[in-house]
């Protein structure tokens, strides 16, 4: 056991790996998700519930994206006090993107189960309108919840600092963290597990063809949400039990610290995968017999009995 643990190790090889990270998602992220915003605003004939949500979390990819040269700079400069408040911002803003990211992964997967398995009650609930609405709320929800957070985690900070690092304890507080992994992560987690298991149970029982390539659309949004935010969330619980204390040994607190960090860079990926999303929801958009309507219409003898 050790009270004097050096991070300094730590925080060199991440200002390599944070380059070695960011860069190849900044450009294949910034390059795939201009190019279905083009599909879904351009391309394609008409809206449906399933583009207005995809076009969303595009935007929130896009958010996230335009922070990542801020991250990269400030992991190897430090930003003088005037740039505190621009800071706070900058991190609420990446935080907006990422819980955006996650809550709009949600309400496809939401929206999905109730088109396939509770096809009548999809008739009255399900509209372009609710959609809006819908994605209007998550907006609203997630900045009015972030904001006013995020704030204070940069109390402490000194003339001198690292945007992005070095949060208060005032985010490290109980109230904030279990907040985040029920809220943010666990609650969504259980959410879309749910609704997808339970959608990809109903499709295969349809015994219909254009089923698979919903199937894949389901795997592939289940992919963008647990592989990018599993670790996160699970790096964001250890560093916790760190500051509360229960994690003393000085080893374990550097390999945490570097989980940390290199599971939050690695988050970012999200911006890549919900490309697969995107794919897969254009070309159910593109053709008649692969649409969300056609596939409830299919599995109305198997729903609501």
């Amino acid at each position: 056991m050790t009270t004097n643990c050096s991070f300094e190790d730590v925080d060199n090889t991440m200002k390599y790996v944070e380059l070695i990270i960011y860069i190849p998602i900044f450009l294949a992220g910034l390059i795939l998700n201009v190019a279905a915003l083009m599909v879904f605003c351009v391309c394609l004939p008409k809206w449906t519930e399933s583009t207005i949500y995809m076009t969303n979390l595009a935007l929130m990819d896009l958010l996230l994206l335009f922070l990542l040269p801020f991250k990269m700079h400030a992991t190897n400069h430090m930003w003088p006090a005037h740039l505190l408040s621009l800071c706070s911002v900058l991190e609420s803003l990446y935080f907006v993107g990422i819980y955006g990211s996650i809550y709009m992964i949600m309400c496809i997967a939401v929206d999905r189960w109730v088109g396939i398995c509770l096809p009548f009650r999809a008739r009255q609930v399900r509209s372009l309108r609710v959609t809006l609405m819908t994605c209007v709320s998550v907006w609203v929800l997630v900045l009015a919840a972030i904001f006013p957070v995020i704030y204070s985690f940069g109390e402490g900070r000194q003339s001198d600092f690292h945007c992005f690092h070095g949060f208060s304890q005032t985010g490290w507080s109980a109230g904030v963290i279990i907040s985040l992994q029920v809220f943010g992560f666990l609650g969504p987690a259980l959410v879309i597990l749910c609704c997808s298991v339970h959608t990809i149970w109903t499709l295969q029982q349809s015994g219909q063809d254009c089923s698979r390539s919903c199937v894949k659309t389901i795997y592939s949004s289940l992919s963008a949400f647990l592989i990018p935010f599993t670790p996160s969330h699970l790096a964001i619980f250890l560093q916790f039990l760190v500051h509360k204390g229960m994690i003393q040994a000085c080893s374990s607190k550097t390999s945490i610290s570097m989980f940390l960090q290199v599971s939050m860079c690695l988050s970012n990926i999200t911006c890549c995968l919900d490309a697969l999303c995107y794919y897969f929801t254009a070309h159910e958009a593109r053709s008649p017999r692969m649409s969300m309507m056609s596939q409830r219409r299919a599995t109305v003898s198997t729903s609501e009995v």
